[in-house]
């Protein structure tokens, strides 16, 4: 790996990492419908969850359904590692809301949709005709649909009469937050963007593995979260899942 990759790749973990933690302290709830379905790096309610590790579990678990994909509709060869890695993966998400202590029924609908969008969105762009757009071009496009689909949504969901009762609306702090959660979810974009145009896919995953368990690690540290041993099995069956999966795309690559 050059040292350029490398930078890129210290780079895209601290703005994974920065971008998750200020969600956390600055306690925004992202609308996950628009964000999530275009997957542009600020989706993703993390905050409906007391623990980012277990958002990171549900989210990963997109891979099954394009693993899924992969094996019944364009009957591709997969790796038994690969599906080791989808069946952990599976195995992990689902027990999660049994064992979860901090339940909440409106987070884990959200998360549902999450990863079934991030699924179908990955599909998408796994299997499409090359595109005369850059991968920056199209992600500026997913910003505009974002912006335009949370704005027509608003009102179907009650946000548009509510918003005014939003109990930080006139703090200071929350309007800089949200700023700067903002601005980190573009670089954590941008840096992905290049992180993938730079290296190879296995090299990639595993800098995304790597960002994924460092800001997982810290946020048990940083914040309170209740971790029960079940929790703690469903984490470590989630981690060895992504593990073998950086495992196949390395071996792939």
């Amino acid at each position: 790996m050059s040292s350029r990759g490398s930078l890129i790749g210290l780079t895209f973990c601290t703005c994974y990492l920065a971008s998750y933690l200020m969600n956390k302290v600055a306690d925004i709830h992202w609308w996950t419908s628009a964000s999530c379905i275009m997957e542009t790096g600020l989706g993703g309610d993390q905050q409906q969850f007391k623990a980012v590790p277990v958002f990171l579990i549900l989210h990963n678990a997109a891979e099954v359904i394009i693993c899924g994909y992969q094996k019944c509709f364009w009957k591709e060869k997969t790796s038994p590692v690969k599906i080791c890695s989808a069946l952990f993966l599976l195995a992990a998400a689902g027990c999660l809301p049994f064992n979860d202590s901090q339940f909440d029924p409106d987070g884990y609908f959200w998360a549902v949709i999450h990863l079934f969008c991030v699924g179908a969105y990955k599909i998408l762009r796994k299997f499409q005709k090359p595109s005369a757009l850059s991968d920056i071009d199209q992600q500026y496009l997913n910003y505009i649909f974002s912006v335009a689909f949370l704005a027509f949504a608003a009102h179907p969901t009650g946000d548009l009469f509510s918003v005014l009762d939003f109990p930080f609306l006139y703090f200071y702090r929350f309007h800089g937050s949200c700023c700067a959660s903002g601005f980190l979810g573009f670089f954590l974009m941008f840096t992905t963007v290049k992180l993938k145009s730079l290296l190879a896919p296995g090299q990639c995953a595993a800098w995304i593995f790597f960002a994924q368990v460092v800001t997982a690690g810290l946020s048990v540290l940083l914040f309170d979260v209740t971790l029960t041993s079940p929790i703690v099995g469903c984490l470590l069956l989630g981690g060895l899942g992504e593990a073998l999966l950086v495992f196949s795309e390395r071996k792939g690559s």
